[in-house]
């Protein structure tokens, strides 16, 4: 695990050194508000993984369209699109385990507009348990 002394936690300091950003998404909001942090930081150096997970029984949402908003968006990062079958936290700890991933980015709950404002169950799975920073980006209001 790398350490990392940061004087101040401002997302403008965290991002010079961070070069490979793993964004797990379904929502088009969600990847919204993960473009609008990470896109004064973003460099041509940097790695963003989109990571869409189809979780059995739960009607898929706009995971395509996450994807093309995530390319389009997070320029002139290099975008890898990564979709997966599953148990959304335990297929981002599968990411985790097998990149180097400097950052983990989440919205705080399932792109449903529908939704509590509470937040959800992966993202709380998260939450503590894994080796990197967690930035959990804000979901707009709809």
């Amino acid at each position: 695990m790398r350490v990392r002394r940061v004087t101040a936690f401002t997302p403008a300091v965290l991002r010079r050194a961070v070069t490979c950003y793993l964004l797990a998404t379904t929502s088009v909001h969600t990847t919204a508000a993960a473009a609008d942090y990470l896109a004064d930081g973003l460099t041509a150096e940097d790695d963003v993984l989109v990571l869409a997970v189809d979780e059995p029984g739960v009607p898929a949402r706009d995971a395509g369209d996450a994807a093309n908003v995530a390319r389009s968006r997070l320029l002139p990062a290099t975008v890898t699109v990564l979709e997966r079958e599953g148990d959304p936290a335990e297929a981002i700890r599968a990411v985790l385990a097998a990149e180097d991933v400097d950052e983990l980015v989440v919205g705080p709950r399932r792109g449903d507009p529908e939704a509590d404002a509470e937040v959800g169950s992966t993202t709380r799975a998260l939450l503590g348990t894994v080796d990197v920073p967690v930035v959990v980006v804000p979901a707009p209001d709809l």
